[in-house]
């Protein structure tokens, strides 16, 4: 009777085990803050997501600066707030302009770790990335504990088999570590995807003559 009741028991506790280690949280939409840097500079990132669009947001300065996408980054604009100079631009780039900075992002090939760790809450596992375009490695840590839409992922890691909770970003040809520490399932305040009418549109190349691209 023991061996039984212990056989019992144990399987209730590894039924259990094993139920709570898949049980994910899924995301359809919310917001992940992460940090990383920037011009050299220390900044924490609100990147804001649903299925179909993304707005990331930070604050250099006295400017706060949005980059809005959508799902097939067919849509990419940078949008520059500067309230003590009356700055208010929206550069929206082109079909081109996308395509070039689309060609430029690498390529990764992943070789799965045994290694874990946790980062910010999230159960981790390194996964090797070989970019392909110079056979450069990265480590990055991805986590299973959530599922989010792809528009919360950085393309260029969309194939790491997790969520990206350490991570080498890619900006302009340049590198910058970021670390997620949270993710939440807050709704986007109204507006946030879109270009407020208050804000002039330009051309990206425009914004960025000005100084105020990224």
């Amino acid at each position: 009777m023991k061996i039984k009741l212990l056989s019992v028991a144990l399987g209730i506790v590894l039924s259990a085990t094993v139920m709570s280690a898949s049980a994910q949280k899924n995301y359809t939409q919310g917001v992940v803050t992460f940090t990383t840097t920037m011009r050299g500079q220390a900044v924490d990132v609100k990147e804001y997501f649903r299925a179909d669009s993304a707005a990331v947001m930070m604050t250099m300065g006295p400017a706060t600066l949005k980059f809005l996408s959508d799902a097939n980054f067919k849509f990419f604009a940078v949008l520059v707030d500067v309230p003590v100079a009356s700055i208010k631009k929206a550069g929206v780039a082109t079909p081109d302009e996308i395509d070039q900075a689309v060609s430029g992002l690498p390529t990764f090939t992943y070789a799965a770790t045994t290694e874990t760790k946790q980062i910010s809450g999230f159960n981790c596992k390194k996964v090797v990335a070989t970019n392909t375009k110079d056979q450069k490695t990265y480590d990055i840590w991805i986590t299973n504990d959530i599922t989010v839409p792809t528009t919360a992922i950085p393309r260029y890691y969309s194939g790491a088999g997790g969520f990206p909770v350490q991570y080498t970003a890619f900006q302009q040809g340049q590198t910058a570590d970021a670390t997620v520490k949270s993710v939440t399932d807050d709704k986007a305040p109204a507006g946030t995807f879109g270009i407020a009418p208050d804000f002039d549109k330009i051309s990206l190349e425009e914004l960025n003559s000005m100084g105020g691209g990224h």
